[in-house]
């Protein structure tokens, strides 16, 4: 071969009928039937003279068909061809170069594949795609969607801790296989979450188990995708939604290849679980014919299946089936969330920003020092020249002040945004004046715990109450942590703030709120105030233990919707909670009582209570 010109737009149009390379000097050297022939010609200087430089060209067509035929025919064709050199096209230094913006675009595939379109969102933010799902995983996930068939179409009780243990180990799994490490941090997301399903086994309510449910579903997404930013816990803990549709293809991919490999020892497992299928069926059924005891343990621990609920266990099966998948898939392949970043706004200059929250700080310290003057004196006062009743001056300011509190952690929120920060004059100020709205600002919040537990010694608690009053005892816990974000630094705020919200919820749960209810209201009977018999009895199985205190008739009149309940209700003992068995054994040793209409005029001679509802009639919280 000879030397290549290293312009590629030197090759000569070599006309069909030459039948390969032409030239005054050049020569063809065909290497076989249809192997391609290498082409030297001498293209000319600009001026007169021998020929310059030689350009090498390669054509791709075979020399000629008649090579094969014979050695006289192959060196006929070998041999040179005389006449006129052709000329090369497009060569030398005279021939102009096209500009960039004239030559014509490239021709755009209509049907490009989806594949070969620019990346998305989802796929720039998940790590890598994860590898071939291994057989630890395929069980793991197989006994989860079985699990939740089996168990959850009868209740929630322990049974949503049984079926998270296997989509914990399926996740575990996956991970190993995809080289990811247990971090800190996971290990405390993915033990609260385990902590949170511990509430369903433990109360009847149905309010605090769907809490302890969506934040134990939230910490677990955390778990899996590790965020520490406030883009990535605020949208990690959603995380397993983008999930679903990959991880079904990942498990589906996974089943197609272990099917293909391994057919032969498929259908050996499926011959041998079959034959232990019917074998535990008749053996079963004998066993326990002969003996009740043996028949009661085996009706217990076995689940009542019915054609009836077949369609809810399907679906409670595809149900387990897909969350554990997408738990996988995110722990083989986490989104990682903190890839989204929020640009800071632009920073304002010190008077421009702080002006404003100044003459807010000085709203608030005039407020704090009026309530300061209320509490330790004037607070008969006040109530005589606003014509209020104590418990409506209280509940008249308690939702005002929980507004400004979440009014004011958005201001905070927004002052940071634009926030000046270019000297450390700017970190100070910025420090100082928040610092100082957040001390307010949990001054403010104590004035509004307080305002509600006038309330509550007036008219009792209720659900709302307490819920309303926990989340106004979380934001000041929120405060304190943006207080010590301000000295310490904000690295482990978004983390901190999502801890406290969990231990929140899972200490909400643990203390039994209906329970709580139950007793405050008992308690503030017994001292003399009245008690609302109609609002009592729609508490669920954890109040049973208060309401048992109370005396006849009001304890049947307060029980009797509950003791109902029980006898309608027929769970397993994994889908009963601790408060439900402890309700019934109190109740079958001491039944309530049938009152009849009784029960209707007690407990709703509450003066104070219908003389504040002249307004609003009905009040069910």
């Amino acid at each position: 071969m000879s030397e290549q010109s290293s312009d590629a737009s030197s090759r000569p149009d070599v006309p069909p009928e030459s039948g390969g390379g032409v030239g005054a000097e050049g020569s063809a050297e065909p290497g076989g039937a249809g192997q391609p022939a290498s082409v030297t010609t001498h293209t000319p200087g600009p001026g007169p003279g021998p020929v310059s430089e030689p350009v090498s060209v390669s054509v791709s067509e075979p020399v000629s068909a008649s090579v094969s035929e014979g050695p006289g025919r192959a060196r006929a064709a070998a041999a040179p061809v005389s006449g006129p050199p052709v000329p090369p096209q497009n060569v030398g230094p005279d021939v102009p170069k096209v500009p960039a913006y004239l030559r014509p675009a490239p021709p755009v595939d209509a049907w490009q594949r989806r594949g070969q379109q620019p990346p998305g969102v989802m796929t720039r933010l998940r790590a890598a795609s994860p590898p071939a799902i291994g057989p630890g995983t395929l069980w793991s996930v197989l006994a989860t969607a079985l699990l939740s068939a089996l168990l959850l179409g009868d209740g929630l009780g322990l049974n949503l801790l049984i079926v998270a243990v296997p989509a914990a180990l399926g996740a575990f799994f996956a991970a190993r296989s995809a080289g990811r490490r247990l971090r800190p941090w996971t290990a405390v997301w993915a033990l609260g979450g385990l902590m949170l399903l511990a509430v369903p086994a433990l109360r009847d309510a149905g309010w605090p188990v769907f809490l302890a449910m969506v934040s134990a579903l939230a910490l677990g997404s955390l778990a899996l995708h590790g965020s520490r930013s406030w883009p990535g816990v605020l949208l990690g803990s959603v995380g397993l939604l983008p999930s679903v549709a990959g991880g079904a293809r990942w498990g589906w991919r996974g089943v197609r290849a272990r099917a293909d490999d391994s057919r032969g020892r498929v259908r050996t497992v499926a011959r041998t679980t079959a034959v232990a299928v019917v074998l535990l069926i008749v053996f079963g059924t004998l066993f326990a014919s002969a003996d009740a005891a043996f028949a009661d343990l085996l009706g217990s621990l076995t689940p009542d299946m019915s054609i009836g609920d077949s369609p809810w266990r399907v679906f409670l099966f595809v149900l387990g089936l897909l969350g554990a998948l997408s738990a996988a898939y995110s722990a083989a392949a986490p989104v990682r969330w903190d890839g989204i970043t929020v640009r800071p706004g632009k920073a304002r200059n010190r008077a421009e920003w702080a002006l404003p929250l100044i003459v807010l700080n000085l709203l608030f310290a005039v407020f704090i020092g009026l309530q300061l003057v209320v509490l330790l004196g004037g607070y008969d006062k006040v109530l005589e020249e606003t014509g209020l009743k104590p418990a409506e001056y209280a509940r008249q300011g308690f939702w005002q002040l929980l507004w400004a509190t979440v009014l004011t952690l958005l201001v905070i929120a927004l002052a940071l945004r634009w926030a000046p920060r270019g000297k450390a004059g700017d970190r100070t100020l910025v420090r100082s004046v928040l610092g100082v709205l957040c001390v307010l600002t949990l001054v403010v919040v104590a004035s509004a715990l307080r305002r509600m537990d006038l309330y509550v010694d007036a008219f009792g608690l209720t659900r709302l109450r307490i819920s309303v009053a926990a989340v106004e005892l979380w934001l000041g816990v929120v405060l304190v942590l943006i207080l010590a974000a301000g000295v310490f630094g904000a690295r482990l705020l978004p983390r901190a703030v999502m801890v406290s919200a969990a231990v929140g919820v899972l200490a909400f749960g643990l203390i039994s709120p209906d329970g709580l209810i139950a007793e405050q209201n008992v308690q503030r009977h017994g001292n003399g105030g009245t008690i609302d018999i109609e609002y009592l009895e729609g508490l669920s199985a954890d109040a049973v233990p208060a309401l048992n205190e109370l005396p006849e008739p009001l304890r049947s009149c307060a029980l009797e919707n509950v003791q109902r309940d029980l006898g309608l209700r027929d769970a397993p003992w994994y889908a009963t909670s601790w408060g439900e068995a402890r309700a019934r054994d109190i109740l079958e040793e001491h039944p309530a009582a049938n009152q009849g209409a009784r029960c209707y005029d007690l407990g709703r001679d509450a003066d104070e209570r219908d003389g504040y509802e002249e307004e609003d009639s009905y009040d069910p919280y």
